[in-house]
């Protein structure tokens, strides 16, 4: 099994104006999770981006609620504080920093919802635990996010180009499971769902990839 980290230290890779692009057609399941969360929650996003689904999320929880986004890009910070202003979700607030060292103190969420920001980690497990960590007794997990449906050819790993398209970090449904049961979590259940239309794959190192990559919608529950 991966232990989803692919080196001991962050990797440096091209700066994009735009270094977590939308996946168009992927993660539309997210939002059903997102209609699950109850009014007054407190909601964790990781890897937030511009705020789109923080903001979904705000209009779960409703004005008594609380989502706190946080992201590794600071030009995506400064968009999704300014979409706050613009949007009026002031219960909504922005964090920069690394999803493998949250920002967060311990057992603050009840829920922990991400949009495909978990698979750029160069150490899921630490993200895991670290999810773990920040959500209350009973809090409940719900990701969307790209998974290998086979063994990837092991340059993978190494490409620079499918790291920016979240590609390279890809792991094996299976394998994420396990992290996050050896993170603490119970009940873990998953979903592959098919590529959608609307997926365009950047590259042709990626297109070649998508007979055997798929999103998924993947929860667990922190045992009470």
């Amino acid at each position: 099994m991966s232990n989803g980290c692919l080196e001991t230290t962050r990797r440096t890779v091209p700066v994009l104006s735009n270094p977590r692009p939308r996946q168009l057609g992927y993660g539309r399941e997210l939002p059903q999770a997102i209609a699950a969360l109850r009014m007054g929650a407190t909601v964790l996003d990781l890897g937030s981006g511009d705020g789109a689904y923080s903001f979904l999320a705000a209009t779960a929880v409703g004005e008594s609620g609380r989502i706190i986004g946080v992201e590794t890009a600071p030009e995506m910070i400064a968009q999704a504080r300014a979409n706050v202003i613009h949007n009026g979700f002031y219960h909504v607030s922005f964090r920069l920093g690394e999803l493998e060292h949250l920002p967060v103190a311990d057992r603050i969420a009840d829920a922990v919802i991400s949009h495909y920001g978990i698979n750029p980690s160069y150490c899921k497990t630490q993200v895991f635990r670290e999810a773990f960590r920040v959500l209350k007794p009973g809090g409940h997990l719900a990701i969307v996010d790209t998974v290998a449906t086979k063994i990837l050819p092991e340059d993978v790993e190494e490409n620079d180009v499918l790291y920016t398209e979240c590609l390279s970090g890809v792991l094996m449904l299976d394998d994420i499971e396990d992290m996050l049961r050896a993170a603490g979590f119970d009940r873990v259940q998953s979903q592959i769902k098919q590529n959608r239309n609307g997926f365009r794959p950047a590259s042709a190192t990626s297109r070649a990839l998508k007979p055997i990559v798929a999103p998924a919608l993947i929860e667990a529950v922190k045992p009470a």
